[in-house]
Parts: structure tokens; sequence; C-alpha cells
């Protein structure tokens, strides 16, 4: 009996540790597989670059030069055959001529009299500026008496000049051009007006002038705005930036001819909301996917192609999937059959050309969705909720659930292959925060963002960026075009 006992009990400690054992191999097997996850991640983040990836090229960190995405042509490198070439030409009426005599023969050393008529001219032209330095205006009200009735009448200063010493028009457009336009600070600005034209200024003057151009302003903003709510195809995009240290975001809404920049404190729908484009716009609307964007159910969406292919571009070289690679070959086929039916003038594609695309599409996700089988619905013991989806099997979804949207451009050849536009507009505010930093104030966000949409507009419209600037300070703003041409 006392040996049953013993092996009874012999028994039952074994199954315990074996029990034991089998969490304790549960447990370094669960821990094994984050583990193996985690340095896959880690891989994949050192491996990201602008190439595969939303990653600016600034943040490349290899020397390497990254490969573009773009295919190669038989394109010889440089300015193509019958390009039209551009250099300095002679002007035909020169603001100032020089004339170089000799003063005596350089064969008998006779002097050569003014009065003789020169027998050959060579000209040579240099373009150089005048002298950098300011003009002081004075303008004088002459008071006069009247020779019939005795009385005074004093004339009118022009309109404008109310104080007794003051800037004038072209300072305050050279002040804002530098600010809006090439990003300097305000202290910078002084010192490169100091250096230049030895024009005595400080940088509460310059804010003024900012101030003043931001107020005048606001009518062709507003007008900007109310045309980019009424485009066929509007881009969207946003991005962070700081005012007084705290996040904050821009937001844009923009077309080939328009740009309408709004910061706001937050980044979701309470944002766009706010600013009241896209509650209203009714066109189709290019952007990344975000997906605030797909709240909006009155307008038509279609995605940037560009980040699909970054991202399927991630999926190829990291995880060697080959639906990735034929997805990204479809997408450029599809863009290449695009281009060449536009510039032989066709409106769009033929019938059996579109249903081969949807066609090849459709097969890819099907062996995308083959290639990245759900994970198991079932968490492990322990752990709350599903298991994480892969980045691929989220993509291919992406490409299943918004087909419509990403095959956008080949049925509407008004839409575009990518939101590059959108991106182009918003790269403006990164390269004023590299160069100034953030804002100050909230105000001056807001005025930075309403001048910066008129000089983008003014600038995409091919319009003169200095003679709008001009017109802010001499009471007729110059509003650009706000209707397709």
């Amino acid at each position: 009996m006392c040996i049953m006992d013993e092996l009874l009990r012999e028994n039952k400690r074994l199954k315990q540790e074996n029990q034991e054992l089998r969490n304790l191999l549960q447990q370094v097997t669960e821990r094994l597989i984050a583990a193996e996850e985690k340095i896959k991640q880690l891989s994949e983040q050192l491996g990201q670059n602008s190439r595969n990836s939303n990653w600016p090229s600034s943040r490349d960190k290899s020397r390497k030069k990254v490969q573009s995405l773009r295919s190669k042509t038989e394109r010889k490198a440089g300015g193509q055959e019958g390009h039209e070439g551009h250099t300095l030409e002679f002007n035909s009426e020169p603001d100032v001529i020089e004339k170089h005599r000799p003063a005596h023969c350089e064969h008998c050393r006779a002097p050569l009299a003014d009065d003789i008529a020169a027998t050959e001219i060579t000209k040579r032209q240099v373009l150089d500026l005048p002298s950098l330095r300011y003009v002081t205006i004075e303008h004088q009200a002459e008071t006069l008496l009247c020779p019939c009735c005795g009385g005074a009448t004093t004339g009118e200063f022009p309109s404008g000049v109310t104080n007794p010493v003051q800037y004038g028009s072209q300072v305050k457009r050279l002040a804002v051009y530098l600010r809006n336009e090439q990003f300097l600070p305000y202290e910078r600005e002084r010192q490169m007006l100091a250096d230049l034209f030895e024009l005595p200024i400080s940088p509460g003057s310059l804010q003024n002038f900012v101030e003043t151009a931001a107020a005048n302003v606001k009518p062709a903003s507003d007008a900007i705005k109310e045309a980019v709510i009424q485009a066929e195809v509007g881009h969207a995009d946003e991005t962070g930036f700081y005012v007084n240290g705290r996040r904050c975001w821009l937001h844009t809404v923009s077309t080939a001819e328009l740009t309408y920049y709004e910061p706001h404190a937050n980044r979701g729908k309470e944002a766009t909301d706010a600013i009241g484009i896209l509650p209203q716009f009714s066109g189709t609307l290019v952007h990344d996917a975000w997906a605030t964007y797909f709240k909006y159910q009155l307008l038509l969406h279609a995605l940037c192609n560009a980040h699909h292919l970054r991202d399927l571009t991630a999926i190829v070289e990291n995880d060697r999937q080959q639906w990735a690679a034929l997805m990204i070959t479809c997408l450029l086929a599809a863009k290449q059959l695009v281009a060449e039916a536009w510039q032989t003038g066709e409106t769009g594609l033929p019938a059996n050309y579109l249903e081969r695309i949807h066609q090849l599409y459709d097969a890819i996700v099907c062996l995308g969705l083959e290639e990245n089988p759900l994970p198991d619905i079932h968490p492990p013991p322990g752990k709350r909720g599903r298991r994480k989806k892969t980045k691929a099997r989220n993509l291919v979804e992406r490409f299943d659930k918004h087909r419509v949207a990403i095959l956008r451009f080949i049925h509407d050849f008004k839409v575009p292959f990518d939101n590059n536009l959108a991106e182009r507009d918003i790269r403006m505010m990164k390269v004023q925060q590299k160069i100034s930093g953030c804002f100050r104030s909230w105000e001056g966000a807001q005025q930075f963002c309403r001048l910066r949409s008129y000089i983008s507009t003014i600038r995409k419209q091919g319009l003169n960026v200095w003679e709008a600037l001009g017109s802010l300070f001499e009471g007729d703003v110059l509003i650009p075009q706000l209707t397709p041409g």
C-alpha cells in the first residue's frame, strides 16, 4: 500500500512538472514569436527610405543614391533633340552705353581726336544690378494764394503718404516677399535689407507690413477658397507644424491653378469641418487614403498611387511577395496607357482596355489575399483582442476595398495618377519650418497661410508675384483667375 501511494504521488508530481514545462514552453514560444516579429519590424524600418515609404528624401540615412521608381527610357541625359535652348542674348535697347575710344594710335602713338568717327564698333554687354541703396522721396505740398480772391489752396499729397516719414510700397512688398516667399525670419530679413540697401528698419516694422498685407489679401484668399470648393478635381493633404511650441496642423486643398492653406489645432474631421471646404466639395478629391477624407460622401475619391508604389516596393523588398510586384507592373502599365491616349487627344481608354485592366487588377488582389491569409482569430493565451494584421495584408485589403478610387485615373483623364500636386504645395510649409522654425503666434500662422495661398495661386497661374504683392499696398488688389482657363 505504501508503494502504491508513493507511485501515485510521483505520478502526480510528474504530471505537475510536465504541465509546468508545457506552460514554460508556451511562454518561450510566444516570446520567440514576438521577438521574431519585432526583429522583422526593425529590419523593415532600417530598410525604409524615400523609395519604399512615405519618408522624405532628407531622412534617407544611406549615402547611396536611392533608386527612382521611374522606369528607365532610351533617352540620353541632358537636353533632348528639338529642345529649344536658352542662353544670354543681346539686348537691342541697353539701359547704359559706355564707349571705349582709344586715345592714341597703337602704331605711331599719334593722338586720336574726339571728332574722329569710328569705322567699326564691337559690342559686349554685361547684365548687372543697379546701385543697391534706398532713395528718399520728399513730397512737398505747395500752398498758393489766388490772385483773384486771395484765398490759400494747398496741394494734396499722394494717396498713402500720411506720415512725416514712412516706408514706401516697394519696401513693404519686398518685406512680404522675403518673409512669405523666401521664408526669411524677421531678424535675418532686417539684416539683409541693412546689408544690401543700407535701409534702417526694425523687425517690428517688417511684421507690421506682413500684417497689413495679410489683411488686404483676405478678399482674394476667400475667393480662392470658394473657387476650390467649386473645382472638378481637388487635391488634399495635411502636415504638422508648431505654433509657440504646440503641435498644430496645416491643411491644404488645391488644384492645378489654385492653392488654399488653413491652419487648425486639430488634424481630424473636426478640423476639416471647421475649414469648410470638404463638407461642400462635390468634385473628385485626390488624397492619400487618410480615413478622415472617406467620411465625406458628397464627393468622389481618388487615391494617390505614388503612395501605393512605395508601399508595394516595400512589400517586394521585405517580404518578396509576388502580388506586390505584379501590382506595380499593372499600375505603371495603366498609367502609360492613359498618358499615350492623352497625348493623342483621346478623352478615355477603350472599353476593352478598361475591362482587361480591371480583370488583371482583380486577379492580382486575389493572389495577394492568398499570399496574406488572415491571422488566427483566436488571441494567444493571456492576450486580448485579435491578432495584428501584417502590413502586406492591410495593403492588399486596401486594394480590395478601394479599387474604384485607386483606378479612378483610368476612367477620368482629369484625375491624375498621384497626389503630387498637394504634396508639392504642402512641402513649402516644411521649407518654412527648416528656415524659420515654428510660428510664435496663432495670428502669425494664419497670416502666413493666407499670403501663401495667394502667392502660390499667383505663381501657378504664371502671373508676376512681385506685381501681385505690390497691389496689396496700392489699393487695387490683383485677383487671380478663379475659374479653369
